[in-house]
């Protein structure tokens, strides 16, 4: 059955993105008001009888999470995690992972476009054109691209400082390749950024970004002290990505996650784990 179901998924989205008739009720379906209407039913008690086929065909196992009874599908697409499941890495010199996710690593250089996903984008687009954009010129861009059968909260990966969430309006489109390949995903999605000052990284970006029939993207703390592995936010119902600008030299990456992102290859990653350190203790560690 879910071979049966991943083929019909692939071929609507086929006629969506790939033919006329297909495109012109995409345009309906991709305005937010629809994403809204369908997040409310998501909200609603009636939708509580999706999470049983979803926890069956997504492989999800629940004793993971912290036992309750969910009044919604989207209580139960927002719950928690067993905390001894997503331990934080704490060492200082040490870059964590925000959420659970396929990671990929694109170095940035100055007005270039870098492809994510089989198209290209700039830094300056993915946040709406804001100045700070250009603090990331030879910097690096890290996409951690969710499922829906991953752990859908994320957090802060060092202590500092925030500034506000930057909502930026978009139409919704699916996260699936077949779509990646048919519009500029990330920049046409709705999304929301956040800049923050950190201890360790220096001035890091985190640009969370909705998918098709994700109607919010909700963070929980206005402008503020923030510390490594609290919570930043959630995504609600739908496959979902965040991303993650750093400046010139703030980490050393280990050069099997470049290779991979090189092949065309994500690394699967968790919620506050290392994936990469500070020049210095990465010198130390012998990571370069």
């Amino acid at each position: 059955m879910p071979k049966r179901k991943n083929r019909f998924q692939s071929g609507a989205l086929r006629f969506l993105y790939r033919t006329v008739p297909g495109r012109v009720i995409l345009a309906g379906l991709t305005r937010p008001a629809v994403s809204r209407a369908c997040g409310r039913y998501m909200d609603s008690r009636f939708s509580r009888r999706k999470i049983r086929g979803f926890v069956r065909r997504s492989g999800i196992r629940l004793s993971d999470y912290r036992a309750r009874d969910y009044c919604s599908f989207n209580d139960f697409f927002t719950r928690r995690i067993r905390p001894e499941l997503r331990p934080i890495d704490c060492r200082p010199g040490s870059l964590i992972a925000p959420c659970d996710g396929k990671l990929s690593a694109y170095r940035i250089t100055a007005d270039a476009r870098f492809p994510i996903k089989g198209s290209t984008y700039s830094v300056r687009e993915l946040i709406g054109g804001n100045p700070v954009a250009s603090r990331y010129d030879s910097g690096i861009c890290l996409v951690f691209r969710l499922g829906v059968e991953d752990y859908h909260r994320y957090c802060y990966l060092d202590d500092g400082t925030k500034g506000e969430n930057v909502f930026l309006p978009g139409r919704l489109h699916t996260v699936q390749p077949i779509a990646l390949a048919s519009y500029p995903v990330f920049v046409q999605n709705c999304r929301e950024y956040t800049v923050m000052e950190t201890e360790h990284f220096g001035i890091v970006t985190q640009i969370e970004v909705g998918a098709m029939l994700v109607g919010k993207i909700r963070n929980f703390h206005g402008v503020g002290r923030i510390r490594r592995g609290a919570e930043k936010g959630m995504f609600l119902y739908g496959g979902s990505t965040v991303v993650v600008l750093l400046e010139k030299d703030a980490a050393v990456l280990p050069g099997a996650l470049w290779s991979a992102t090189e092949r065309g290859l994500e690394t699967p990653v968790r919620y506050g784990q290392h994936i990469g350190e500070v020049p210095s203790a990465a010198l130390c560690s012998g990571l370069i």
